[in-house]
C-alpha cells in the first residue's frame, strides 16, 4: 500500500485537514504558551517542522499556512508540558511556483531592485534619501530600456534589416524567404507584400512588443497576488532609530508598483517606436523625399520625446509612501500612460510600413549612438548615487556597513554591467548565428560587439577570486585545526575529524568576504566597461601607418574574445533551458531554484516593476495577523522562532505588531543572517539602531549561532542595559569523538538542524520564563571557557 494512502485524510502539506466549522483553534490550558516557527531558505513541510507525520491547518491556504500537530488541536488529547507548536509554512510563495525559474532572465531586474534598499543609514536627511532612491529608479528605467533596445536590435536589425535583405543569409534560413526582397509574390510582382524594408520592421516589431507585453502580464498577475495582501493597520512611531519596517504602509507599496509598472511598459513600447521611425525618418529626410511622409515623422519624432519625458516624470514622482496605507489609485494615469505609447506604436508601425520607391535596406540600423547614450546615462547615474551614498554615510559612519557605504552603487552597476554583458552576448549569438561562416552581414552594433568580448575576462576575474578565496580558505582551515584541538583537550586525536571540522569552519567564513567579492566584481566591471567603450569609439576609425599593426593585434585579441563569448552566451542559454525544463518536473530542483530568490526578492518591488515579486508582502503580514489575533484571544505567552531567512521575517512581523503587543512577544532567531548580510548591506533597515530598536521593544530575545554556519552569526545588538541577545557560540558537532551517549560520529550541523541542540530548549523555556516576570527564571548556566 502507498504511504500516502496510510496517512489519516487530510494530513498531507498543501491539503491538510481543517478544524471543524464552529470549533475554533484555541486551548484547553489554563495559560496558553505558543511557540510559532518559520522556516528558512529552500522550504520544508510541517510534518519536518513539527515532527510530526499528523499534522492539521490552522488557517491559510495551498500558498502559505499556519499547520499544528492533530493532538495540539482542540479535538486532540496531547499533553501540554510544553508549549503548542505551530509552523508557518511560506515556502510556495517561492519556490512553489514551476514558473519560477523563469525569472532568471529578469536577474538584472532584481539586482537594480536590491541597491535601493542598500543605502545607507542616515536620520533627517530626508531629501537626499529621496533621491538616492530616485537615482535607482531612473537607473531601473534605463535597464528596461536596454532590454527592450537589445530585442530590437535583435529582432529588427539582424533578423529584418540585416539578414532578410541578404540573399545567401535568406538561402540558409529558409523561414525568412517571405521578408526576401526577390520572393516570389503572386500577379507577378516582385517581392512579397512584406518584402519592403519598413514592412519588415513593422513586422519584426512584434517580438519586442510581444516580451513587452509578456513582462506587464506578469507583473500585473503577481502584482495582484502580492501587493495585494494588506497589512494591519497601526498609527507610525515617532522613534528614528526604529527600522521603516516598522512603518505602516512598508508592506503595501500596491500604488508604486503600479505606477512604475505603467511608466516602465510605456517606456518599453517608445523604444520599440523609435526603433521603427529612425530608420524611416532618416530615409523621409533625404533631399527629394516625399513631403507627406516627412511631416508625419516629424510629428511622431516630437511626439516621442514629449511621450517619453512624461514617462521620466511619473518615475520622477515620489516613491514609496511608508508612513501610512496608501490606497488611493492612478487609475487613468496607470492606463493612459502605456494606451497612449502603444497608440504611438501603431501609428509608428503604419508610417514606417508606408510604400518607399528606393529604399532598401544596407549596412546596420543606426543603433550605436542609442546604446552609447544608455551606457553613458548609466554611468552618470551610477556615479551621482555614488555620491549620494557617500554623503549618507558620512553622516552615520558604520564600520560593519559593506563597501563603507558604497554597496548600493555597486550593486546598481553590476546590474547594469550583467544588463549590457547580457544584451551584446545575445546579439553577438544571434548574429553568428545568422552568419554562419560567411561573414556577409555587417553584425550588431560595435559596442555590443565590445561588450560580448568582455566576457571572458570576466569569467577569467571570477576564476582568478575564486582560486584566491580558496587559498585563503585552505590558510584558515589549518589556523582551525589548532582551535578544534584545544577546544577538545584530553579526547584521544582524530586527525580526520579535527580537518573536517575545520574546513567547515573556513568555509564557513567565506560569508565574510562578501564584500570582497562585490568590490572585485565592481573594479572589473569598471575597468571593462571602459575598454569596451574605448574600443568601440577606436573601431571606427582605423589608424594607418606604425599603429596599424598595433591595431590588428588588438582587433584580432578583440575578435577572439568577442567568438568566445558568443559562444559562452549560447551554453548559458542551454544551460538556462535545461535547469528550467528540470525545476518544471522536479520538485527539489524547483525548490532549489528557489532558495535564490528566498534571499533575493525579500524587500519589496521599489525600484522595478519588472522584477520578480516580493513574497514578504504575503508572509509578513501573515505572520503579523496570526500573532496578534491569538494573542488578543487568548492572552497567552508568545516565542516567535524564525530559522535561517525565517529569523528575518520574524523580525520584519515583529516590527509590524502593535507595540502593545509587541512587547509580549519572545523572540529566538537561530541560524539568523539579520547582522552578518541584512544588518551590512542593508544598514538603513537592519543597522545597529534598528537592531537595538527590536530588542528594547520585544519582551526578550535570543539568538543562537554555530561557527560552522555559513549563514547565520551574532546580532550584536549594542545595547548593554538589558540582557545580552547573543546566546555563546553552539559547539558542532555535538561531541568530538564516541561517547557512550553518542556511540556513533556526530553530525557537522552547520546550518541545519538547531532544534537537534540541547541549547534550543534551554532557550525557549528561559524566553517563556522571562516573559512572566512574577516567576523567577532559571539560573543562567555557566559559559564554557574559550
Amino acid at each position: 500500500m502507498d504511504r500516502a494512502q496510510e496517512r489519516p485524510s487530510g494530513q498531507r502539506t498543501g491539503k491538510a485537514a481543517r478544524p471543524p466549522a464552529g470549533r475554533p483553534d484555541r486551548l484547553t490550558a489554563p495559560e496558553a504558551e505558543l511557540e510559532l516557527l518559520v522556516h528558512g531558505v529552500g522550504g520544508t513541510t510541517p510534518e519536518k517542522m513539527l515532527g510530526d507525520p499528523r499534522t492539521v491547518r490552522i488557517t491559510g491556504d495551498d500558498t502559505a499556512a499556519v499547520f499544528r500537530r492533530a493532538e495540539d488541536t482542540p479535538e486532540g488529547e496531547g499533553a501540554r508540558d510544553e508549549p503548542v507548536r505551530e509552523a508557518y509554512v511560506w515556502c510556495n510563495l517561492t519556490s512553489g511556483d514551476r514558473s519560477r525559474a523563469l525569472w532568471l532572465v529578469l536577474l538584472p531586474f532584481m539586482v537594480v531592485n536590491l541597491a535601493h534598499w542598500m543605502r545607507p543609514a542616515a536620520a533627517g536627511r530626508h531629501r537626499t534619501v529621496r533621491l538616492y532612491g530616485l537615482l535607482v529608479r531612473l537607473a531601473a528605467l534605463t535597464l528596461t530600456v536596454l532590454l527592450v533596445a537589445a530585442v530590437c536590435e535583435v529582432a529588427l536589425d539582424l533578423v529584418a534589416w540585416q539578414c532578410a535583405g541578404v540573399h545567401d543569409c535568406v538561402r540558409r534560413h529558409s523561414w525568412l524567404a517571405f521578408l526576401a526582397p526577390d520572393a516570389p509574390a503572386p500577379f507577378g510582382r516582385h517581392g512579397s507584400w512584406w518584402s519592403l524594408p519598413g514592412r519588415r520592421l513593422a513586422l519584426a516589431a512584434l517580438v519586442p512588443a510581444a516580451l513587452t507585453g509578456l513582462l506587464w502580464y506578469l507583473s500585473h498577475r503577481t502584482w495582484s497576488a502580492y501587493e495585494s495582501h494588506q497589512p494591519m493597520s497601526h498609527d507610525p512611531e515617532p522613534d528614528t532609530d526604529r527600522s521603516a519596517l516598522a512603518m505602516p504602509g512598508f508592506w503595501y507599496g500596491r500604488r508604486l508598483v503600479a505606477r512604475l509598472r505603467a511608466a516602465h511598459t510605456a517606456a518599453a513600447l517608445l523604444t520599440v517606436a523609435a526603433a521603427l521611425a529612425i530608420p524611416a525618418a532618416r530615409f523621409d529626410h533625404q533631399p527629394g523625399g516625399p513631403a507627406a511622409l516627412e511631416a508625419v515623422s516629424r510629428l511622431l519624432t516630437a511626439a516621442l520625446p514629449a511621450w517619453a519625458a512624461l514617462v521620466v516624470g511619473v518615475v520622477c514622482r515620489r516613491g514609496r509612501s511608508e508612513n501610512r496605507l496608501d490606497q488611493r489609485a492612478d487609475r487613468h494615469l496607470v492606463r493612459l500612460l502605456p494606451l497612449g505609447a502603444l497608440a504611438l506604436l501603431l501609428l509608428t508601425a503604419v508610417y514606417a510600413g508606408w510604400a518607399r520607391p528606393g529604399w532598401r535596406s544596407t549596412g546596420r540600423l543606426p543603433g550605436d549612438p542609442a546604446f552609447g547614450a544608455l551606457m553613458l546615462a548609466q554611468g552618470l547615474l551610477i556615479v551621482a548615487l555614488a555620491v549620494v551614498a557617500r554623503c549618507l554615510y558620512r553622516r552615520t559612519p558604520d564600520p560593519r556597513a559593506g563597501m563603507r557605504g558604497l554597496g548600493g552603487p555597486a550593486v546598481a552597476l553590476l546590474a547594469c554591467a550583467l544588463g549590457g554583458v547580457m544584451s551584446g552576448g545575445l546579439a553577438q549569438r544571434v548574429a553568428d548565428w545568422l552568419d554562419g561562416t560567411c561573414a556577409r552581414l555587417p553584425g550588431p552594433p560595435l559596442l555590443l560587439t565590445w561588450q560580448a568580448s568582455t566576457i571572458p575576462p570576466v569569467l577569467a576575474v571570477l576564476l582568478l577570486l575564486a582560486a584566491g578565496l580558496g587559498t585563503h580558505t585552505a590558510r584558515l582551515a589549518r589556523a582551525e585545526r589548532a582551535r578544534v584541538r584545544h577546544e577538545h583537550p584530553g579526547e584521544p586525536e582524530d586527525p580526520v575529524r579535527t580537518r573536517a571540522i575545520a574546513h567547515v569552519r573556513a568555509m564557513a567564513a567565506l560569508t565574510d568576504r562578501a564584500p570582497l567579492v562585490v568590490a572585485v566584481l565592481t573594479a572589473a566591471t569598471l575597468l571593462l566597461g571602459g575598454v569596451a567603450l574605448t574600443g568601440a569609439l577606436i573601431t571606427r576609425k582605423t589608424p594607418d601607418g606604425a599603429a596599424r599593426h598595433t591595431f590588428d593585434a588588438l582587433q584580432a585579441v578583440a575578435e577572439i574574445s568577442q567568438a568566445l563569448g558568443s559562444w559562452l552566451v549560447g551554453l548559458g542559454f542551454v544551460l538556462f533551458v535545461t535547469w528550467g525544463r528540470r525545476a518544471y518536473k522536479d520538485a527539489s530542483a524547483r525548490r532549489s531554484i528557489g532558495i535564490l530568490w528566498d534571499v533575493g526578492t525579500f524587500w519589496p518591488r521599489a525600484a522595478h516593476p519588472f522584477a520578480p515579486p516580493c513574497y514578504a508582502e504575503r508572509a509578513v503580514p501573515d505572520l503579523t495577523w496570526r500573532m496578534s489575533t491569538w494573542t488578543h484571544r487568548t492572552k497567552g505567552r508568545l516565542v516567535l522562532s524564525g530559522h535561517s531567512q525565517g529569523s528575518v521575517l520574524a523580525a520584519a512581523a515583529a516590527w509590524q505588531l502593535p507595540p502593545s503587543v509587541r512587547g509580549r512577544i519572545a523572540l529566538l532567531t537561530y541560524g539568523s543572517p539579520l547582522e552578518r548580510l541584512y544588518g551590512r548591506w542593508f544598514p538603513a533597515h537592519f543597522g545597529p539602531p534598528a537592531l537595538a530598536a527590536l530588542h528594547r521593544d520585544v519582551a526578550c530575545w535570543t539568538n543562537l549561532y554555530r561557527p560552522t554556519d555559513p549563514i547565520g552569526g551574532p546580532v550584536r545588538v549594542p545595547d548593554d542595559a538589558t540582557p545580552e541577545v547573543d546566546h555563546a557560540p553552539l559547539q558542532d558537532p555535538l561531541v568530538y569523538g564516541r561517547t557512550p551517549e553518542h556511540p556513533l560520529p556526530a553530525p557537522i550541523l552547520g546550518h541545519s538542524d538547531y532544534q537537534a541542540d540541547p541549547a534550543f530548549a534551554r532557550a525557549r523555556t528561559r524566553l517563556l520564563s522571562r516573559l512572566r516576570p512574577e516567576l523567577p527564571g532559571p539560573r543562567p548556566e555557566p559559559q564554557a571557557p574559550g
